[in-house]
């Protein structure tokens, strides 16, 4: 007979290998934009599905399946209604996270149909899904790359005070973020720190859509349109970088920090902003993270160790490892000899 702990292993494992069906409901929910239907007023499952084009049946089968996991409620039988944390799927919601959640399922869930291909020759399984590297895909398909600029603007948008409340940003000087996509991440910064000013650099399409005006910070930063192995802003006195290094090789990453070294002050730092990877089994995202990470891209995310490691062949040693209340944590980096 079999004991009560395998009984519980094999329920725990089927219900481990169910998970991708929920991903995949929430998926399409995003894309269909089901909660922007369901802002401020529920609707009956016929309603929903004459509005997205969908068989009533088979939605009101989906939306019953989320709301088991709290996206949404089914207030009476066959209608449904969004709870707290549904609304974040809302276009309009202040920490939506609809276009990362439906771009997942564009993208990444077809990228992991290949991830034995990633599993079996450690090269990135995304050309094999799409024909291109990622970051060619996203240059010549403009709606997807302008979606992953939105996506990263969403996570900037829900970590971002987590970051500003964990470090202690200089309140004076030059802050320069490295890749920092539309600038939302220095935004918070600029406007915590209202005597600084700051350089927001990233490749010349991407800086195209800047925040900052929004944000009324135009005559306090810098916009620079570059290549991150090309020569960085220089002169820095704080170096961001924020979910850069765990898209690239260890070669890159090392390429990329030894521009930033050259860049930097004698006493400038570099904060690294990434999710990093504890040790032991301890369950964590940066390590789903990690493994998407070498599936879509052949990159990874890292340790504290590796991150170590890595600062010091580019010349850079590890001043602290700083947690925040969000998944990221940040790496701080200075120079030789430089410890705060």
């Amino acid at each position: 007979m079999s004991s009560a702990l395998e009984q519980d292993g094999s329920l725990r494992l089927l219900a481990l290998g169910d998970g991708f069906i929920y991903a995949r409901a929430l998926h399409l929910a995003a894309e269909l934009g089901i909660a922007d239907l369901l802002a401020g007023q529920e609707r009956s499952t016929e309603e929903l599905a004459r509005r997205t084009g969908t068989d009533a049946g088979t939605l009101h089968s989906m939306l019953r399946a989320l709301a088991g996991c709290g996206v949404f409620t089914e207030s009476a039988p066959g209608r449904f209604a969004l709870t707290e944390v549904g609304a974040c799927l809302r276009s309009d919601h202040p920490r939506s996270v609809r276009t990362t959640i439906a771009q997942s399922g564009r993208i990444t869930a077809r990228a992991f149909q290949h991830a034995d291909h990633a599993l079996r020759t450690g090269d990135g399984a995304f050309a094999t899904a799409f024909g291109q590297p990622f970051w060619e895909f996203l240059r010549d398909n403009p709606q997807e790359g302008a979606a992953f600029d939105t996506a990263m603007q969403e996570h900037s948008r829900v970590e971002r005070g987590a970051i500003v409340e964990a470090y202690d940003f200089p309140r004076t000087g030059r802050i320069v973020d490295v890749g920092g996509g539309d600038g939302t991440l220095l935004a918070a910064v600029l406007t915590a720190r209202p005597l600084t000013n700051g350089v927001l650099f990233d490749l010349p399409h991407v800086v195209e859509r800047t925040c900052l005006g929004e944000a009324g910070l135009t005559e306090r930063c810098e916009v620079v349109g570059g290549d991150l192995f090309g020569d960085l802003p220089a002169g820095g006195d704080l170096y961001l970088m924020k979910s850069v290094l765990h898209g690239w090789s260890d070669a890159d990453a090392v390429r990329i920090l030894r521009g930033c070294r050259q860049a930097m002050k004698p006493d400038g730092r570099l904060l690294l902003i990434e999710r990093v990877i504890p040790a032991g089994d301890v369950p964590h995202t940066s390590k789903a993270f990690d493994f998407a990470m070498h599936v879509m891209a052949g990159g990874q995310e890292r340790t504290g160790e590796e991150y170590t490691r890595l600062l010091t062949e580019a010349g850079l040693s590890v001043g602290r490892l700083i947690p925040t209340r969000s998944v990221q944590s940040i790496v701080e980096a200075v120079l030789p000899g430089d410890r705060p």
